[in-house]
């Protein structure tokens, strides 16, 4: 235990300030406020800094967290950045979007026990919520310029700016290698700027990132589809890249073949989102236009799901349906993803399978959605019990539905780049942490590797995989 000041024994977290929910409902600005210095500094003296640290071993970079957390206690909110740093590229987005639950704060040893007074499960350290704090003190604060390390001489290539992508150009840049970046949208960010939600992750934050990797002589080079315009051969022979990192994530929505799925109003998540969020399709002058519709079914029960209904519902929809297939306790979704919806007033249909999604016969337009409710059975192979059809239906009236059963990894660069392993899923075949795929100096990492995952774990591929590419170079 710390000894320069008394521990915070508090059972649970300090509340996160937040916006109401009749009011967010209605708005794109971010839900949560982030904790004052008062807040953050009352919350960090709740960690005990346990010697076995076992919140680091569950961090998938590792980050010090007891080391920063000490540091938020003493109010030396810089230092505590500066840790945080050594770790982390991206400590704003990860405080407001990883999965710390299931994580850092998942093995956090204050959130063992049952609290005598309420009889309610003690809460871990808010570690997520003071990384957050501690990313944005520093960003409102921070004078000083970022210095573009010397070159080494050596150039590498990133395909994709998502979080592995932006972690792996990060990591090599600062020692030295002359990193280019290809990304297929026309904004630098991937999955940070066309699927998170402005109300999860505003995107002036995902700008201060890649403008931090400018700084550092990154070059970004945006409306680049690798396997169109220029392939990975080309990378490597033409244009003298020692070494490539593909993080091109897993951009391919996923449907259920259901009758119905090709009527107008029916989008996948990844449209949806993409549409909402970096297109900004609720803007009257939008170029990208999106249906305002009234009734709307979510399909799924995901973080990706939930962002699709959120956003819905500020586009001005009236009912906001998720449907799901399973019961609340299998919900996939981040707890607090799940709770803000509620709040908001959407409609969680559980243990409901969509069957058929119903169109009007002239307009071709979505007018209903049939369900089949749903009963669970015993375990799969994932250990989760398997859904059983009741054969009991319902039908919604909807006017929109969003399919979000998951994403796959697009398959241009497995089809135009010989001797690239990839799995039955289609997703980049790596040897081991190091990322390292079929061809020789071609690394892989994220989503391309393991299909839509977290942020943080696609962090922690792009920093596995610059170290290695780091040592494959300076043994050529």
């Amino acid at each position: 235990m710390y000894k320069e000041y008394k521990p915070n024994m508090a059972p649970f977290k300090n509340p996160m300030p937040s916006q109401d929910p009749k009011v967010r409902a209605h708005n794109f600005k971010e839900v949560a406020e982030g904790y004052t210095a008062e807040m953050a500094i009352d919350e960090a003296k709740r960690c005990l800094g346990c010697p076995t640290k076992p919140c680091v071993a569950h961090c998938p970079v590792n980050i010090n967290i007891p080391d920063f957390i000490h540091e938020v206690a003493l109010g030396n909110f810089e230092k505590a950045y500066e840790i945080i740093s050594e770790s982390s590229s991206l400590p704003a987005v990860c405080g407001r979007v990883c999965p710390q639950e299931s994580q850092c704060e998942g093995k956090c040893t204050r959130g063992i026990g049952i609290d005598p007074v309420t009889k309610k499960k003690k809460e871990p350290v808010a570690i997520g919520r003071l990384e957050r704090f501690v990313a944005d003190y520093h960003n409102a604060h921070a004078t000083g310029e970022i210095v573009k390390p010397a070159s080494n001489g050596h150039k590498v290539a990133v395909i994709g700016s998502g979080p592995s992508g932006l972690t792996c150009a990060g990591d090599l840049a600062k020692l030295g290698y002359e990193v280019t970046i290809f990304e297929a949208l026309h904004l630098a960010g991937g999955v940070l700027v066309y699927g998170i939600p402005e109300f999860r992750l505003p995107k002036s934050i995902v700008q201060k990132e890649v403008d931090n990797l400018k700084a550092l002589g990154v070059k970004i080079e945006t409306n680049m589809v690798i396997g169109r315009v220029i392939s990975i051969d080309e990378l490597q022979k033409e244009y003298g890249f020692e070494a490539i990192f593909i993080g091109s994530g897993a951009g391919l929505p996923r449907f259920m073949g259901i009758p119905g799925e090709n009527l107008k109003g029916v989008y996948s998540a990844n449209e949806f989102l993409t549409r909402t969020n970096l297109m900004k399709a609720y803007l009257d002058d939008s170029e990208t236009p999106i249906q305002h519709a009234k009734n709307v079914a979510v399909v799924g029960g995901g973080n990706v799901a939930m962002d699709a209904a959120r956003s819905a519902l500020r586009l001005g929809a009236e009912h906001v349906y998720i449907v799901y297939r399973r019961s609340l306790e299998e919900l996939p979704a981040r707890k607090e993803e799940v709770e803000h919806a509620m709040e908001e007033g959407i409609e969680f249909k559980l243990l409901n399978n969509p069957v058929e999604i119903i169109g009007d016969p002239e307009t071709h337009l979505v007018s209903k959605m049939k369900v089949e409710k749903m009963e669970l059975g015993e375990p799969d192979a994932a250990g989760r019990r398997r859904p059983v059809g009741t054969g009991t239906f319902e039908e919604l009236d909807v006017d929109c539905v969003i399919i979000s059963i998951g994403t796959s990894p697009n398959p241009l660069i497995k089809h135009t780049t010989e001797g690239l392993e990839t799995n039955a899923h289609g997703c980049i075949v790596t040897k081991d942490e190091s990322g390292l795929t079929s061809r020789v100096g071609v690394y892989a990492g994220g989503d391309a590797v393991t299909g839509a995952a977290t942020v943080i774990l696609a962090m922690g591929a792009g920093k596995h995989a610059a170290k290695a590419i780091d040592e494959y170079i300076k043994t050529k």
